[in-house]
C-alpha cells in the first residue's frame, strides 16, 4: 500500500511506480556515496526497499529509501533533492514524512551515514553512535568499478 503526502504544489509519495529510475540513477552516479552504481542496481534498491519521492506536478523532485524489516531496525540511505528545488523545505518535510509512516513506528533502532547533513537528521531524532565500537562494517569501495568491469555479472557492465 502505497501513501501520499500533499503539500502546495509537492507530493510525496512511497508508490514505487512512480520512481523516476533513470533520473535517480543520473543523481546516485554522480554522489559521494554510490559514484557509478549501475542502473540495475538502483532499480534492485528501489525494489527492495520503502521509497519516497517527492514530486511537484510529475516531476521527480526528491527522493530517500528505508531498507528495513518494519519491526525494529531501518537504515536510511539516497537522500537526495535536486538542486532547484533545495531551500524550500523539501528534506524537512519528506524527513517528517518518513519518521511518521506507519510501518515505521516503534522501531528499536534506526541508522545512517552522512557526510554533510548531520543538521538535518539531528532534528530527527538521530545522534552520533554512542557507542561506535560496537558497530561493525564490510565495505567495498570498488564494487561498482568491478561491476562495471564485468565482475559481477551485472546487466549494466559495459565491455569492449
Amino acid at each position: 500500500m502505497s501513501i501520499d503526502v500533499v503539500r502546495g504544489e509537492f507530493l510525496v509519495s512511497t508508490d514505487t511506480a512512480r520512481m523516476d529510475v533513470p533520473m535517480i540513477h543520473g543523481v546516485l552516479t554522480q554522489s559521494y556515496w554510490s559514484e557509478g552504481i549501475p542502473e540495475s542496481t538502483v532499480r534492485r534498491s528501489i525494489a527492495n526497499s520503502l521509497c519516497f519521492g517527492i514530486f511537484c506536478s510529475e516531476r521527480q523532485v526528491g527522493f530517500a529509501r528505508i531498507i528495513s524489516d518494519r519491526a525494529t531496525f531501518a537504515y536510511l540511505a539516497d537522500v537526495f533533492v535536486l538542486e532547484q528545488f533545495r531551500g524550500r523545505g523539501l528534506a524537512k518535510w519528506m524527513m517528517e514524512v518518513i519518521v511518521n509512516h506507519p510501518e515505521l513506528q516503534g522501531l528499536r533502532r534506526w541508522i545512517l551515514a552522512t557526510r554533510d547533513a548531520h543538521e538535518l537528521y539531528r532534528k530527527y531524532g538521530f545522534t552520533a553512535l554512542p557507542s561506535p565500537g560496537r558497530f561493525m562494517e564490510r565495505f567495498d569501495a570498488d564494487v561498482y568499478r568491478q561491476t562495471r568491469a564485468g565482475a559481477g555479472g551485472d546487466a549494466d557492465a559495459k565491455t569492449a
